[in-house]
C-alpha cells in the first residue's frame, strides 16, 4: 500500500521507479541514525540515459532541468529502499547537484531547480532544503546531470 507521498507522486502523474543499480562499488542509499544519504543519482529511465552530453552544448538548460527532476525521483526511490516508506521523511536537508557544463554555461542553479521543484511539489514544506549546484567537465556515462539528496527521517 502506498502512502501519502506516493499518492502525491501519482497525483502529479509520476511513478516511483525501481532503484537504479550502482555503476560501481557503492550503495544507492545509506542510513545513518535518522538520516539517509543517497549516492549521486543519474537521470536513468528504464535502465538508460534518455539524453547525454554537456548542458549548454548538446543538451538545453530546459532539457537538463527535466533530467534533474528525474534524478530527484530516482533519489526518492533510493531513500525508500532504506527507509521503507517515503512518509517517514521529516525533511529534505540538502540537495547537491552536478551539471556537466559547456565551458560558457553558467545556469547550473536553474538546472537544479528541476530537482528542487520536484521535491517541493511532492513533499511540500518537507521538501525545502539547502542546495549546491556545481558545474563539472563530465559525469559518469556522459550524463548531463547528477543529483544526491540527504533526508532526515521520523519514526
Amino acid at each position: 500500500m502506498s502512502g501519502a507521498v506516493e499518492a502525491k507522486l501519482a497525483e502529479l502523474g509520476l511513478t516511483l521507479p525501481a532503484v537504479v543499480p550502482p555503476l560501481a562499488a557503492y550503495q544507492p542509499a545509506v542510513r545513518s541514525g535518522a538520516y539517509v544519504y543517497t549516492s549521486g543519482q543519474l537521470p536513468m529511465v528504464d535502465g538508460k540515459l534518455p539524453v547525454t552530453g554537456k548542458v549548454g552544448a548538446e543538451v538545453t538548460a530546459e532539457e537538463a532541468k527535466e533530467l534533474a527532476a528525474t534524478c530527484a525521483l530516482n533519489a526518492l526511490a533510493a531513500v525508500k529502499s532504506v527507509a521503507g516508506d517515503l512518509d517517514r521523511i521529516k525533511r529534505v536537508v540538502k540537495v547537491v547537484g552536478f551539471v556537466a557544463s559547456a565551458a560558457d554555461f553558467t545556469g547550473q542553479p536553474a538546472v537544479l531547480n528541476g530537482a528542487s521543484e520536484l521535491l517541493g511539489a511532492v513533499l511540500g514544506d518537507k521538501g525545502v532544503h539547502a542546495r549546491s549546484a556545481v558545474g563539472v567537465a563530465v559525469l559518469p556515462l556522459d550524463a548531463p546531470v547528477e543529483v544526491e539528496i540527504q533526508v532526515e527521517l521520523q519514526d
